[in-house]
This record gives C-alpha cells, sequence and structure tokens, in this order.
C-alpha cells in the first residue's frame, strides 16, 4: 500500500463511492494524501473535505481532471490546489458538464440506431446527476450487451467506437492555462493513453512551456518497463513523476482501488512546495 494517491474519483462525476465513501476508504488504508480528481467538477470536494475531518493524518489535495483535444488523440490533464470557488471557472466547468450530458444522450441514440437500446432515464438514475460513458456501459452490461464494462469502451463507446459522439473540448494548452489561471498545478494524466511514445514527447515541450508540471508515471495498469520509461521521460522534462489509481469503484476485474498506486511522499511534498504552502501542513 503506497501513502499517496493522486487520481480519484466519485459520484461528483463517474465513480461509484461518495466522496465521504472514498475518504473514509482512503483513512482506514492509512494513506497520507489523496486528490479527489472529478471529471469537470468540483461538486465532491465540501463533502470530502468534510469527511477528512474524521482523519487527522490524512490530507485532501483539491483537484479536477479535464479532457482536452489534437487531431485524433485525447489528452486528459489533472489540476490540484486550484481555486475552485473561482466563479468564471465554475461557469465554464458547468458548460463542459452541459456538454457531457449533450454527448451522452448522443452515443445512446447511436446505440439505439445499431438495435442496442438503452433507457436514457436508466443511465440518469445510474449518473445519479453527473453522466458519464460507465454509466452507459453500465446500462448496457445490465441489458445484457456486454460482459463488463472494458467491453462497452472497446467495441461500441471508446473514442473509435461506432457509437461514441464527440464534444467541445479544449486544447491541452488551453487546459493547463485554465488551471493554472486558478492558481492550480497542471500534470498530464495516464500519458500512455496518449498513444505513440513520439508523440508524447513532441508535445511535452510546448506544454511544459505553457505551464504543466508533471505527469502521471504511475497508474493504476502501468507495468514497471512504463513505469520506467515514463520516469526517463519526465526527467528529460523537467516533470514531476505523479499518479494515482485513476479508481473509480467500478467493482471490474483487476481494478486497482485507492493505494495500490502512486507516487512517493516527496512528490506530494514537492506539489504542496509548488503550491506555495507551508510543507509542515502536509501531516
Amino acid at each position: 500500500m503506497v501513502e499517496v494517491d493522486l487520481h480519484l474519483h466519485t459520484t461528483a462525476s463517474d465513480g461509484r463511492l461518495t466522496p465521504s465513501e472514498l475518504v473514509s476508504m482512503a483513512g482506514n488504508r492509512g494513506l497520507k494524501v489523496i486528490a479527489i480528481t472529478d471529471h469537470d467538477s468540483t461538486e465532491g470536494l465540501a463533502e470530502a473535505f468534510l469527511a477528512a475531518e474524521q482523519f487527522p493524518d490524512l490530507n485532501i489535495i483539491p483537484g479536477i481532471e479535464l479532457s482536452s483535444d489534437i487531431p485524433g488523440k485525447e489528452i486528459h490533464l489533472l489540476g490540484y490546489f486550484l481555486d475552485y470557488k473561482n466563479e468564471k471557472f465554475q461557469q465554464t466547468l458547468t458548460e463542459f458538464r452541459e456538454g457531457r450530458v449533450d454527448r451522452a444522450k448522443r452515443m445512446v441514440q447511436n446505440l439505439e440506431a445499431m438495435g442496442l437500446p438503452v433507457s436514457w432515464e436508466r443511465v440518469l438514475e445510474l449518473a445519479d446527476g453527473a453522466v458519464g460513458r460507465p454509466h452507459i456501459a453500465q446500462a448496457m452490461l445490465e441489458k445484457g450487451y456486454i460482459s463488463t464494462p472494458q467491453e462497452a469502451f472497446a467495441k461500441y463507446i471508446g473514442r473509435n467506437g461506432p457509437a461514441y459522439a464527440e464534444r467541445p473540448k479544449l486544447t491541452p494548452v488551453d487546459g493547463v492555462k485554465m488551471i493554472r489561471g486558478v492558481g492550480g498545478i497542471a500534470v498530464m494524466a495516464h500519458p500512455i493513453e496518449m498513444g505513440e511514445l513520439s508523440d508524447l514527447r513532441e508535445i511535452l515541450p510546448t506544454l511544459r512551456d505553457a505551464g504543466l508540471s508533471g505527469i502521471e508515471v504511475h497508474y493504476g495498469t502501468y507495468t514497471q518497463d512504463q513505469i520506467q520509461i515514463l520516469s526517463s521521460i519526465a526527467d528529460d522534462n523537467g516533470l514531476l513523476q505523479c499518479g494515482g489509481t485513476d479508481y473509480h469503484a467500478l467493482g471490474t476485474p483487476g481494478e486497482k482501488e485507492v493505494g495500490m498506486v502512486g507516487p512517493t511522499i516527496e512528490i506530494a511534498r514537492d506539489l504542496y512546495k509548488l503550491a506555495g504552502l507551508n510543507i509542515d501542513s502536509l501531516k
């Protein structure tokens, strides 16, 4: 078990645990630092901070995960220590979430056109207010169209799937600037998912110049060889080696749970320093 997990989702986006449940899991497992990084939402942070009062040794980093796009590729960005109460920032997030709902509706329509109807009302029930593709996958699973949620992404609603629908997104540079604009620290999430490592090496200098501070080296599904490669790439670009489980509590086989994957406590200390916080505030 590691002490730091910087990539976690709750019911404020597409996770299955409430912020309180997630914090309790982390606290009971002895973690020292976690970041709540819901998609396009900071709605779970207040509940998470309140729940953390029961765990005096657990530190909560306010975070978010944003989707960005370059031609043919999707790049996710994590933001840490951001001023999430900023009104303009919250308005932008509201627009992103509205785009997420619209995209989900179009995917459900696409599935119906393919002869795989799922109820939009059921998707909304599963989402409980924060719709994402995992909720569509769960609805498909309940209908017996697939055997695992991963199969839904691989065959139907993944980026290259026949039911996939796009939504307006940021460029990666604009995403980094958005995070930096509210005082946050920007980190690239799961960089291997981007595709070719040559593409990653090509884009990192541009993102670093825009204000990127790190990449996820440690990630739920990464092998030791992949970690070593990403560690070298991070060092070459002067970036922090961050990471986490990307835990959603989906219950899928092999899912990495809170505290199974993450960076060292020293990386967490570096993040606190970058945020201008007294290192003594990290218990």
